[in-house]
């Protein structure tokens, strides 16, 4: 009896729990690592990373992962997939003129193509494609995408993904880019072609790292995102990163936190 004791206690974080939806596992063995992790950079969330080879879950905080914040501009992967779905933009080099207004950044303050604005997160940019596509085309796509729980209404059209009450989930996150990444959204070959070239951070001979940061402000605290996949060989892993600083008077490391704790992550678990 205590031999068959110890034998459960040790593997019961290696087996988690079902995730009812797809019938994963969900998985805390990294946990102590992943704390670690974000201490290192003075912030505290989650990390969530899916290997769907393994149907498994990875987390330090699955009731974090669970929660709903607002998508900031991570919301820019969705608003770009319609943009284009609905040829309100038609290629990944269509230019977006600059109106001459002081911007937050200056290097937002120029024409930028479609490509750099989306890599630069032009949150003026994505303002005006928002209200291009329109209150009826964003909805109608969005229930089409089930992109969940965003409010958008005449008032909201070109804010509801920076304030409000729009919100999502790290694990709602990595299904909408499985669904993406798997083909199993029903948009153009097209899209999903150049979405993947948007997508882009980092290709090497031996991988391809590809994803979006956000940040919000309106929250209780600032809170920052990465999402993303991760792709080596045949295996893609999907990740997503939600955090708050802990101090928000040293926030000069919080932006450039989210990738570094990301690839920390995926090499802790020997994959990057």
């Amino acid at each position: 009896m205590i031999r068959l004791f110890f034998l459960v206690f040790l593997i019961a974080p290696l087996i988690g729990c079902d995730n009812p939806k797809n019938n994963s596992k969900l998985d805390e063995s990294y946990k102590t690592i992943f704390n670690s992790i974000l201490d290192n950079h003075n912030v505290k969330g989650s990390i969530l990373i899916y290997d769907p080879q393994k149907k498994t879950y990875y987390s330090n905080d699955f009731d974090w992962a669970n929660t709903g914040f607002l998508p900031a501009s991570t919301f820019k992967i969705p608003n770009a997939i319609i943009a284009l779905e609905t040829s309100t933009i038609s290629s990944d080099g269509t230019v977006i003129k600059w109106d001459g207004k002081k911007r937050a950044f200056e290097s937002w303050e120029k024409d930028l193509t479609f490509r750099e604005a989306f890599q630069a997160s032009c949150v003026p940019c994505f303002q005006e494609i928002a209200r291009n596509i329109g209150v009826e085309n964003m909805k109608n796509y969005l229930n089409k995408l089930r992109y969940p729980t965003m409010d958008v209404r005449v008032e909201t059209l070109d804010n509801f993904w920076l304030y409000g009450d729009s919100r999502i989930t790290q694990m709602q996150q990595i299904d909408f880019l499985q669904r993406f990444y798997t083909k199993k959204l029903p948009i153009l070959t097209s899209t999903r072609d150049k979405m993947l070239k948007l997508f882009e951070i980092e290709k090497t001979t031996d991988y391809t790292l590809s994803g979006k940061t956000g940040w919000s402000y309106n929250e209780k605290d600032n809170n920052g995102w990465l999402v993303g996949f991760y792709e080596k060989g045949k295996r893609v892993y999907y990740f997503a990163l939600n955090v708050i600083p802990k101090d928000i008077n040293h926030m000069e490391q919080f932006a450039p936190s989210r990738l570094k704790a990301i690839r920390e992550a995926l090499h802790q678990m020997q994959l990057l």
